[in-house]
């Protein structure tokens, strides 16, 4: 008798035995019909040997309770005298619940798990064929199929198996399944059977004899008329019978579903036929498929029906699927699917997905997969459907390294046991890590994690998940290195065949080209090229996933060899993870940014520093020019510093605009690109304004030292004035003087054409700096007026024969270097002319569209496309800008958010003050977005500025990555631009033209 308060030694044993509610065990122990096995410690020390002892005498219980009384004390007897048994049985029962569930329903499959013989190690197909043999209707087949499902479950639980074999033995169960679900649908429709000839081809898992616990089983059917049978007639029957075995699989009894037929990996996918003959098979292949479909068609295994059909389809398709690599999208379909798919995974699953999230299985199914695409054709050896097979072929062949599949071996058995447990369980399809606690320390002990399951579990899959995520780039590229470096004599590496074949399938057009890069970077023995041999494989990962890889890698090799011998440059990119993930995006997206960086390659440092790549302030660049200015011995050497200061920070703001724009590993892209353009347009409007103060001041000390004998300020318009330049615009520009006290002013406007003339020059001299073109047309009477009058002056000429055009021009005019109250007083002078009382008359509305109307007939290019052109094209910036500087000139004497130089602020006060609608206000801001990004994009990608899309197919791909669209995307982003111009143009025939 137990004394109260204390615990029963039985309670004790059972909580020592890993029972988490040993009250409720010691209960169930208790019951009548467990009287015999009640205190026997073989039962408790085998009860508390699996994954959960509370679950499997629970089990255990319901088992024993659904026995005949006769066959009751034989199970028990078996139970503690045969361990074979007592292990599978107790094993399966502390495993899944839902087996746990059918052997209480059909309690006589106990003896299933009875037999120890050779033949029940490693069954086949054949031996699941028998144990499916007596099953004639869809409820029958489910507790056949169930019955082998336990023999396979115990096996895999007790280690008899391990992972692959357990994976081999469900694909086989499933091969036995289909061929008896199929014969079920022949014996239900004989004539249909007498009809046709239907063979049922497995994909997926189950064709690469890798299957799950629960998992769709993904099958094509391919039919062929019986000999004197009307092919039509035949397809309808072959239909039918296809259709009806995909019922009995999947379809709910009471006996519950096997598992679902998934059809939808044939040709056309859901849209297509159900069953197609081989030959209209081989005409899709050959004319419409996609290199995801080749990747498909590896684990192809003819498995049901007609076997003839079923290899006459495999001999047929094998020859497509190994010349998949040499179709001309199938760079780009790579880039594509080599991007992770998480964006479908809910955000609070993606760390516990053990498929599709990042270090998942599907990393290394695709890796090993393209793998086998690429080097497949030359080397039968890879031809294989099951991932560690190919795997293990791969680094037999040199085409990965062995250390690395090594690793990749056991990560994957690892994360495919840990789903295999998971669907174990409930007998559900699912791939995410459980949450309860409860969960997982059943899931931690079934894989033989004992001393704190939870926490060893956790531990253990986050560094499988790591491993795989560290290596899934690697295996690509590290043995390229190997093949060029050659460190370890003897080793089987990639021969130059296979690593041209393997860089031109990463995207690289000149591979021999990019393995002499590898070369030089990485051969050696020394400290230097030790840690390149480390940088690459990510490098050429990031690189690969741009629109030109080669650039990217010709950048990386030129930077290298100019900074290969400081002691931080490869220090920064090894230790700094987002310094060298910076680097590879920007070398690789185009040509403005590689080329600002070479010339001045220290500034690599911008991007390994957290704060570096954000904009400096019009201020803090102003204050460096000018002391840089301040020391120089001569103008030239002054301006010459503050162009360097320039080029550096374009190269800041052009690299933050690519990352931005790209997004990183730890950061998305900006998703709002009406930021990205006004931060471009701000810091290179700084820059240039910061530049244009330190020309003037280096002009001005080289002839008059520190005061120049007129006032002078430099009025910035356009694009300037707008703070909206990109990184090759022009400063449009009016100088501006006012002579000082005292000083004739003859010899003040000499004084000031100096200046002026000194300053277009210095910031042209030919340097390794990009130039500042400074544009004055805007100034009165254009070309042919002075470049510098006083402000007298121009107060004469805009009172007396100022035209709308220019009024509307000064609508951009702000001051931007020299002196600021001078400044300030010009645009009081012409606030009153941009802003005329009362708003604009009628003829002067009429005049503004006029001057629209002519220049769209006459400025646009020949032969450019009016609905591709950023600037004059339809919906572009020249439409709404003019539609916005319309309001402006019409309003803004009453409303004061309409007197800004800046066209989205403009725009934005002008749908504030209720001046144009909502949908129209953003569709205007898109167009104008866009276009601006457009032309950004353009800079950045071919280094020279253009108003169009690039003609190259790369540069054109670049400008879409670049604005976010994935590789194979350029006629989406084509269309896209299109749509938005097209329904802003509407907008404009509205609003401009009063349509």
């Amino acid at each position: 008798m137990t004394v109260p308060g204390r615990r029963s030694s039985t309670f004790t044993r059972l909580l020592r035995h890993g029972f988490t509610d040993p009250s409720a065990a010691e209960r169930l122990l208790g019951l009548p019909d467990m009287a015999p096995v009640r205190t026997d410690p073989v039962l408790l020390d085998a009860l508390g040997a699996v994954a959960d002892p509370d679950l499997a005498l629970r089990g255990l219980v319901r088992l024993v309770e659904a026995q005949k009384p006769e066959v009751r004390q034989s199970l028990l007897d078996t139970l503690v005298s045969a361990k074979p048994l007592r292990d599978r049985l107790l094993g399966v029962l502390g495993a899944s619940e839902a087996l746990g569930d059918h052997l209480a329903r059909h309690p006589g499959d106990w003896k299933a798990l009875v037999n120890y013989e050779t033949a029940d190690l490693h069954p086949g197909i054949e031996e699941f064929e028998r144990g499916l043999a007596d099953a004639n209707d869809p409820v029958t087949l489910r507790i056949a199929y169930r019955r082998c499902l336990l023999s396979i479950a115990a096996r895999d639980v007790c280690g008899t198996t391990d992972v692959a074999e357990t994976a081999a033995e469900l694909a086989d169960l499933a091969t036995a399944t289909l061929r008896a679900a199929l014969a079920i649908a022949r014996t239900a429709a004989p004539g249909d059977a007498a009809l046709c000839r239907l063979a049922v081809i497995a994909m997926g898992k189950c064709g690469g004899h890798e299957l799950n616990y629960v998992s769709d089983v993904d099958v094509i059917f391919v039919g062929e008329q019986a000999e004197g049978a009307d092919e039509s007639k035949a397809m309808q029957a072959a239909t039918r019978l296809a259709s009806h075995l995909m019922r009995i699989c999947s379809e709910a009894t009471v006996e519950g579903t096997i598992w679902p037929v998934d059809a939808n990996l044939r040709p056309e996918g859901r849209n297509g036929p159900l069953v197609r003959t081989l030959s209209s098979h081989l005409a899709y292949y050959q004319r419409w498929a996609k290199t995801w479909e080749f990747q498909a068609l590896l684990k192809a295994r003819a498995v049901a029906g007609d076997p003839a059909l079923g290899e006459e389809y495999i001999e047929a398709v094998s020859p497509l699927v190994w010349q998949a690599a040499e179709r001309e999208n199938f760079v780009a379909d790579v880039q594509k699917m080599r991007r992770r798919v998480v964006d479908n995974i809910p955000v609070a699953e993606v760390e516990r997905e053990l498929k599709l999230g990042p270090g998942g299985l599907r990393d290394v199914e695709f890796a090993v997969q393209l793998l086998q695409l690429v080097h497949g054709r030359s080397d039968a050896t890879l031809h294989s459907g099951s991932t560690l097979d190919a795997l293990r072929a791969l680094a037999a062949g040199g085409y990965v390294g062995r250390a690395d599949a090594a690793q990749m071996d056991s990560a994957y058995r690892f994360l495919r046991a840990m789903e295999h447990r998971i669907q174990l369980y409930r007998l559900r399809r699912t791939h995410l890590v459980p949450e309860d606690e409860a969960d997982l320390r059943r899931l931690g002990r079934s894989l033989g994690l004992r001393t704190d399951p939870v926490a060893e579990l956790n531990k253990e899959w986050k560094r499988h998940a790591s491993v795989v995520r560290r290596l899934h780039e690697k295996l690509f590229y590290r043995p390229l290195l190997d093949a060029v470096a050659q460190l370890t004599p003897g080793q089987t590496r990639l021969s130059p065949k296979a690593a041209r074949e393997r860089l031109e399938a990463l995207g690289y057009a000149d591979p021999g080209a990019a393995l002499r890069h590898l070369e030089a970077l990485s051969s050696g023995v020394t400290r230097k090229a030790a840690i390149q041999r480390t940088l690459l494989p990510v490098l050429l990962g990031w690189f690969a996933d741009s629109a030109d890889p080669d650039a990217g890698l010709l950048g990386f090799r030129k930077v290298s060899d100019a900074l290969g011998k400081t002691p931080w440059y490869l220090r920064l990119l090894r230790d700094e993870g987002a310094a060298a993930e910076n680097l590879a995006r920007v070398l690789s997206a185009g040509r403005l940014a590689p080329d600002l960086l070479l010339r001045a390659p220290e500034a690599v440092a911008l991007l390994g520093d957290p704060e570096g790549l954000g904009p400096r302030g019009r201020d803090h660049l102003e204050q460096e020019i000018l002391a840089a200015v301040g020391r120089a011995d001569t103008a030239e050497a002054g301006v010459a510093a503050a162009r360097g200061v320039r080029r550096r920070e374009l190269f800041r703001t052009a690299a933050a605009d690519l990352i931005g724009s790209y997004g990183t590993e730890e950061s998305p892209a900006e998703a709002d690109p009406g930021a990205l353009v006004d931060r471009v347009g701000n810091a290179v409007t700084d820059l240039n304004a910061a530049t244009l103060a330190g020309a003037l001041r280096a002009a001005v000390r080289e002839h008059w030292g520190d005061t120049l004998p007129t006032r002078f300020a430099v009025i910035g318009m356009g694009r300037f004035g707008g703070h909206e330049q990109s990184y090759g615009s022009d400063a449009d520009v009016l100088f501006v003087h006012e002579p000082r006290e005292g000083v004739d002013e003859q010899e003040a406007s000499r004084a000031a054409n100096t200046v002026v003339t000194e300053m277009r020059r210095l910031l042209q001299v030919p340097t390794a700096d990009p130039p500042l073109l400074i544009d004055a047309d805007l100034r009165p009477e254009g070309k042919s007026g002075p470049l510098v009058r006083t402000l007298a002056s121009y107060e004469t000429y805009y009172r007396r024969w100022s035209l709308v055009w220019e009024s509307q021009a000064l609508l951009r005019a702000e001051p931007m270097a020299g002196d600021a109250e001078l400044g300030r007083r010009f645009v009081d002078l012409v606030d009153p002319l941009r802003y005329p009382a009362e708003g604009l008359g009628d003829d002067a509305v009429r005049e503004i569209r006029r001057l629209k109307a002519r220049m769209e007939s006459e400025r646009l290019p020949r032969g450019a496309d009016p609905t591709l052109h950023t600037k004059l094209g339809r919906g572009g910036l020249s439409d709404v800008e003019w539609t916005v500087q319309l309001f402006q000139m019409r309003h803004g004497w009453a409303e004061p958010g309409l007197r800004t130089t800046r066209t989205r602020d403009a725009l934005a006060a002008a749908h504030a003050a209720g001046l144009i609608a909502t949908e129209d206000a953003q569709i205007l801001d898109e167009a104008w977005v866009l276009a601006t990004r457009v032309r950004n994009g353009v800079m950045l990608v071919r280094g020279r500025a253009g108003d169009t899309f690039p003609s190259d197919g790369r540069e054109l791909g670049a400008v879409g990555r670049y604005l976010g669209y994935g590789p194979g995307h350029v006629g989406d982003m084509l269309d896209d631009y299109r749509r938005i111009t097209r329904r802003a143009r509407a907008v404009v025939e509205e609003l401009f033209y009063g349509a």
